[in-house]
């Protein structure tokens, strides 16, 4: 048993008890019921698609409206949705968006091993409903909670060296919602072409079959394409936490505020490409990479509001259990700190100022994440227990200890341990 599991993190991995999980469920379906008391037809973000959905079933185009920002595959994904009254969306959106998260947290905390009745997980789960992003997910009903719980699944897969797998997920939810299109990076990286080709192919035939279905597809070049290059509207603005649009709210010209935004995120590439070329073959290799691609991408891309951190938080909070993790530094949590609702932050608490502690969440958690990237971690050498006892074992450099691996890298398949 590693040395480290006898500490802190031994005391997160122990069986939560029952008043524990008991709280944090009490929590979680109170958030749930707030978002259902509050909302009327499933969150602003889901009515949007839904709306698509019902105009093209009443043989008019989705794209007719513009913030419909999907692609044409999520088109028929939203059917189901459209064929609901509205009484049931109230309830169904934010259960389901709360289950995708909760799933995405159960598929992170089993890439590092983690049994989903331990402190760590019970304690996780509870702690969402304490921060202002997962809350606002709920509220919105948006659809990246799909990739939410789709990233994790993908790491998980990737680890036990199921790539082809891996690009499936990835592609599914690019067909429903292209937000992990960057996350492609690694299967170029990792030199992975047939799953890359599935990731692509699967978003691709269903958008041109939904395009072959819906009235007018090429409203989606025509005005869905130039309105998200404009970075929406002046309304969406406001909450956009990108470089590119907070930089300028403070007098920098847009064109420099752009570059440097651009010049940000390419220096968040190759930190993620220096980390996967640093083959230790563990799941932080991973982790790690996947998480800085996509952090890299939120900083550039429009718009980036602040609920897309959770695509890339429940992989790195389930990472604490590493020595040597981004979690594990105290900067981590202090990027976090900004999104405790509890806390008034002057001068950024009304809402149309939020995106200025977003951008800051965002910054800070790709500057920690880039230098555990960029920089490796020495080897923890434990000392003996005694003058006379036997070493402790010593920790590898994301500290695992040595497991079977493939001829590619990577662990064998097969589930880890609890």
């Amino acid at each position: 048993m590693d040395a480290d599991k006898t500490g802190g993190v031994g005391w997160l991995l122990r069986p939560a008890s029952w008043p524990v999980r008991a709280a944090a469920a009490a929590v979680l379906v109170a958030a749930v019921l707030e978002v259902y008391r509050r909302s009327h037809s499933g969150g602003m973000d889901n009515a949007f698609v839904v709306r698509a959905a019902r105009s093209f079933l009443d043989g008019g185009s989705p794209y007719a409206d513009k913030r419909f920002l999907y692609l044409p595959s999520a088109v028929l994904a939203a059917v189901p949705e459209a064929l609901l009254p509205d009484r049931v969306l109230r309830a169904v959106v934010p259960v389901g968006v709360a289950g995708l998260v909760l799933g995405g947290w159960w598929c992170s905390l089993r890439i590092f091993g983690v049994w989903a009745g331990s402190r760590l997980a019970v304690l996780g789960a509870g702690g969402l409903a304490y921060f202002a992003p997962f809350r606002n997910l709920l509220l919105l009903g948006n659809w990246t909670a799909v990739s939410v719980a789709a990233l994790p699944l993908a790491l998980l897969l990737v680890v036990r060296a199921r790539w082809v797998a891996a690009g499936a997920v990835i592609g599914a939810a690019v067909a429903v919602k292209p937000m992990l299109v960057p996350f492609a990076l690694l299967f170029v990286f990792a030199g992975r072409w047939r799953a890359l080709a599935v990731a692509v192919a699967i978003p691709a035939a269903g958008s041109v079959a939904a395009a072959l279905a819906i009235p007018h597809p090429g409203y989606f070049f025509t005005r869905t394409v130039p309105f998200l290059l404009r970075g929406q509207d002046p309304f969406a603005g406001l909450y956009d936490a990108s470089l590119g649009a907070v930089l300028p709210r403070l007098g920098v010209p847009r064109g420099l505020a752009l570059a440097f935004a651009m010049a940000v995120a390419a220096v968040g590439v190759w930190c993620a490409w220096r980390r996967w070329r640093r083959a230790d073959d563990t799941p932080m290799r991973v982790v790690e990479t996947g998480t800085m691609l996509m952090l890299s991408a939120f900083l550039v891309s429009r718009p980036s509001f602040d609920h897309y951190v959770l695509v890339v938080l429940l992989p790195l909070l389930a990472s604490v259990v590493v020595p040597g993790s981004a979690a594990r530094t105290p900067w981590f949590w202090i990027a976090l700190v900004p999104q405790i609702p509890v806390i008034d932050w002057p001068y950024v608490t009304p809402l149309t100022r939020r995106a200025f502690k977003d951008a800051a969440m965002f910054c800070g958690l790709a500057a920690v994440l880039a230098w555990r990237c960029a920089v490796p971690v020495r080897p923890v050498r434990l000392r003996r227990a005694s003058p006379a006892g036997p070493p402790l074992c010593p920790q590898e450099p994301d500290g695992l200890t040595s497991r079977p691996q493939t001829p590619g890298g990577l662990e064998k398949t097969g589930p880890p341990g609890p």
